[in-house]
Parts: structure tokens; sequence; C-alpha cells
């Protein structure tokens, strides 16, 4: 193993728990701003006690985005100076509109809020809440506008063997920006929801709090659901353009070696233990859906793989210009198949909460309680596709990732800092975790809700903000 795999393993393990990370703190801000609205609107003191108590685990969430988030930038210096010096100019706007604006506004309202409790006018504190919520869609926004330009390059001239901005605009808006965005964004509600209503179920399992945790349990499971049906339509999309812009990402992702008219959809395939190995041994389809999804048409034409890699080798010269084909296809089917449970499971939960049998079903609360992996399955699957679809680019079609390292950071060095990070992120997992389980475990009913509802600016002898 060289010092390139290893920075590529280093990458890919940081940067997916990071952004899994990022999708609790934006679904957990989204679910706790709309706990603290119905509060506002009902006057009822159990959504503000909700509002405060999973209010823990959206500070939580955001301080440990933060510290992962930081040392991405260490291992995009260290390992990636020709990735970094090849796209600093495209890449500059959109990360300082993160950076700078943001992240910012989400630290001043951050603390607003957390501090706010008794001090601020309720309406004015609320505002704080949804200010940070929209600062967190919007840092999504710039790191995906930064992300879909590495699959879909554009708005930029190469010159000196850089790419240079010449129009932001294309970068900032388009199609597959928009779509990515929503997708994640629904994808994060739905992994807030998901959370919260595991968290429920648990105390539900106990009998504990019920006149709290039944609401908000339905309330989960109401939002969770429209938020799957919004990512799986999102994703249907995103994947009939990816059949025309990135067709070697779908075609690996299908395990289609062959060129098909019609083309199936793949259920089930089987091949050899290797990278690509070129022919399946088991290979279970639906007949004419690939082509469906390609056009709309079922006569619809999908190339396969080896029809891909030889247009390529014309374009761009010899070389293997193939994604690891397993990986590809079974990340797919992790994302989808999790999809589909967890629609499943919302769509059960909200039949049996409309029939008012939901704290009383100890097997679905079960069900439910396990159903909190499912939405980290999906983003993982999610991401690795996403990622990995688009090998050997790290920017489609102009920059391989075998010519995107630092040449002059050896084996050791990339090893040493590996280890590190991964020390450093047990560590820091390890420590919210259990933070966590400490916070929220023992219930609500030792939450104070005194200093929230007196009038601004008069303090309260309980604590005002929310601690650990």
């Amino acid at each position: 193993m060289n010092s390139l795999d290893l920075a590529r393993w280093q990458f890919a393990l940081t940067t997916l728990l990071h952004f899994t990370v990022v999708g609790v703190s934006i679904g957990l801000v989204l679910y706790v701003a709309f706990l603290q609205t119905r509060w506002h609107r009902s006057g009822d003191e159990r959504w503000l006690r909700l509002t405060r108590y999973f209010g823990k685990a959206m500070l939580l969430s955001f301080a440990v985005g933060v510290v992962t988030g930081i040392l991405q930038t260490f291992q995009f210096g260290m390992n990636w100076a020709r990735f970094s010096a090849y796209v600093g100019d495209v890449f500059g706007a959109p990360l300082a509109l993160e950076g700078l604006g943001a992240f910012f506004v989400e630290a001043v309202f951050l603390g607003l809020w957390m501090f706010g409790w008794g001090r601020l006018p309720r309406r004015l504190h609320l505002a704080c809440l949804w200010i940070v919520a929209g600062a967190a869609v919007l840092s999504a926004y710039t790191i995906l506008v930064a992300n879909t330009w590495m699959q879909h390059p554009r708005g930029f001239a190469l010159v000196d063997g850089h790419a240079q901005l010449t129009n932001v605009v294309p970068v900032l808006f388009n199609l597959n920006v928009g779509l990515t965005t929503l997708h994640v964004l629904a994808g994060s509600l739905l992994t807030g929801s998901v959370i919260v209503l595991a968290v429920a179920a648990w105390h539900l399992l106990r009998r504990r709090d019920v006149e709290l945790f039944a609401p908000v349990a339905g309330l989960a499971l109401r939002i969770g659901l429209c938020a799957a049906l919004v990512a799986a339509s999102v994703g249907h999309v995103q994947g009939m353009l990816a059949l025309k812009e990135q067709p070697m990402k779908m075609a690996a992702a299908e395990a289609l070696y062959d060129t098909e008219s019609p083309a199936g959809l793949s259920l089930f395939a089987f091949a050899g233990f290797t990278a690509n190995p070129g022919s399946l041994l088991v290979d279970l389809k639906v007949p004419v859906a690939l082509s469906l999804l390609n056009d709309l048409s079922p006569s619809s034409t999908v190339r396969g793989i080896d029809d891909l890699q030889a247009e390529a080798e014309a374009r761009y010269g010899p070389g293997n210009y193939v994604p690891i084909v397993g990986l590809m296809y079974w990340s797919f089917r992790s994302m989808v198949g999790s999809g589909t449970l967890l629609i499943a499971v919302m769509a059960l939960g909200c039949w049996l909460s409309w029939r008012g049998r939901l704290s009383s079903s100890r097997r679905f609360l079960r069900v439910a309680l396990a159903a909190v992996c499912l939405p980290f399955v999906a983003q993982a699957g999610g991401w690795i596709l996403r990622e990995g679809g688009r090998q050997p680019w790290v920017v489609e079609g102009l920059l391989r990732t075998d010519t995107a390292n630092s040449s002059n950071v050896g084996v050791w060095a990339v090893g040493l800092s590996f280890a590190g990070y991964l020390a450093f992120y047990g560590v820091t997992f390890w420590f919210a975790g259990r933070t966590l389980l400490r916070e929220l475990g023992h219930g609500v009913e030792g939450e104070h809700t005194v200093g929230a509802v007196e009038a601004p600016g008069r303090r309260s002898s309980s604590d005002l903000a929310l601690t650990y």
C-alpha cells in the first residue's frame, strides 16, 4: 500500500464520518425548530420541554460536526496539494461563502439561542434558531456546490493547467446542485426524525413520559415519511440524470457489462471476488425497468461497462476507467434498500398513530428503535456511490485521482496522520455517545423550563442555557 492508497482511505473514512454527523445536525436543528415553533404557537409547555430536551442532542451534533470538519482542511492541505491547486480558484467562492458566511452566522445565532432562554423575547429567540437552521442549509449547499462541480465541471477555463473560474452563476445554480441539495436535506430531515422516533420509542417502551413522547413520536413519523418520500423521488430523478451524464457510474451500480436494449434493472447479482470481474455468475433482473429509468422508453438503450471503457480509452488514452463494480453495486442497493425499509417503517408508524395504537404497540416500538441505524446505512451507501462512482476521476474528465495527491508526502507521514485522525475521531465519538446517553437516557422529567417562559430580561434562578 502506497501513500496514495492511504490518502484515499483516510479521505474516505474521515469524510464519511463527518458527512454522517452533518446529516444528524441538520436534521436535528430543523426538528428542534419545528418543536419550538409548536410551543410558540400553542403555548403548550410539553413542546417547550421537548425543545430543550432534544436541543441537547442538536448542540452536541453541531459540536462534533465542527471538530470533525476542521480535520478535513488539514488532510486536503497535507495529502491533496495538487488537487487543491487545481480547483482552488473555482472552490474559493463557495467555500468562502460557507466559512465566512454560513458558519459565522451559525456560531453567532446558536450562541444567542443557547444563552437567550429567559433573556430574549420568545419570537426573537425562535427566529435565532430558524436562522441557525437556514445557515446550516446554506453551509450544506455551498459544500455540495463544490462537490457537484467535481462531478459536473462547468463555468471555468483551463489556464496553465489549473481550473480558473470564468462564470460563477452556472457553478452555483444548476439542476444537479439543486437536486443534490434537496436530496441531502430530505435525507438529513429523515435522519433527524428517525433519531427522535428512536429516543421516543426507548422511553415509551419503559412507559416513561408517555404524554410527551407519544405526540413527538407521531410528529417524527409524519415528518419522516414526507422526508423519505421526497428523498426517494429526488433520488429517482438523479438516477435518470446520471444515466445520461455519468453513464459509467450507473453501469457499475447495475453491474451492467454489456450494452442492452431494452435493459433490465438488477435485483441481485453475484460475481467473482475481484474489483472488476467482467461477467456475472448470478444476475436477477426486472425486465425493461432500467430502460424506463433511462428515458421512460421501454426500448431505450443503456450502455454497458465494456462499451463505456472503450469510449473512455478512445477519448482519454489507455487506462482503467471503471470504478469498483462490486462496491458501487452494493452501495447503491444499501442506499435504496435502507430507504425503502424506512418508508415502510414510517408508513406503518403513521397508520398506528392514526389508529391511536402507537404508544401501546411494543413490537413496532422495538422496530423503530432498531431502525435508527438505517439512515446511516443509506447515507454511507449514497456517499460511496456518489464519490466512488466517478473514479478514477477526482474531477470528472479533467483530473485523475492518482495525479491529484501530494507528491512529496511519504507513506509514513500519511499513515501516522491517518492513525492520529482515527484515534481523535474515536475519542470524539466515544465522548459524544456517552454524553448523549447520559443526557437523553433519563427522560424529560428533570428539564428546567422556568427560565424559558419568564419575561425577557428577567433572570431565573435555574440554569438558562443548555449545558452538558
